[in-house]
């Protein structure tokens, strides 16, 4: 866990990886949370009988299921103290690599991408790899953008 109390720590981490998480298991129940919440509820997701005969042979999460997971993987991997406001500022790309069958296991890998001045603070851009156990593809690549103001 890199903890960075200042934005000169933070400038000079640009470019590593802050930290891997520990692996989180999806399992059908959270699968099916996200279906309720979004209203997505194609059966390649809740269909257990169903998704056997498909394509993957199982149900899969959603891809925008793994992506909201980026923040409990982050929180694993670095925090910023010191900060007055911290805001969420975007997305600058996003890929859904490869799919998440029920049962398997994810943990994210952050690194800080770059490091940009913004009036008040600094707009830190995130690479998140989403790692799949037993898979060479990850599951998602994802750059994040957020706002620190000090």
């Amino acid at each position: 866990m890199r903890v960075f109390t200042s934005l000169d720590e933070i400038r000079a981490a640009q470019g590593s990886v802050l930290g891997t998480s520990d692996w989180l298991t999806i399992d059908q129940e959270r699968i099916d949370r996200f279906a309720d919440a979004t209203g997505d509820h194609q059966w390649i997701h809740v269909d257990q009988e169903r998704a056997t005969q498909g394509p993957f042979g199982a149900t899969i999460a959603h891809g925008y299921l793994t992506l909201s997971l980026l923040p409990y993987f982050s929180v694993q991997n670095y925090r910023v103290e010191g900060a007055r406001m911290s805001v969420n500022y975007g997305l600058d790309k996003v890929r859904f690599v490869a799919p998440v069958k029920v049962g398997s296991r994810l943990r994210g890998v952050t690194e800080l991408a770059q490091v940009t001045d913004v009036d008040g603070g600094a707009q830190l851009r995130f690479r998140t790899t989403v790692e799949l156990d037993g898979s060479e593809r990850p599951a998602c690549v994802a750059e994040t953008l957020s706002r620190q103001y000090f």
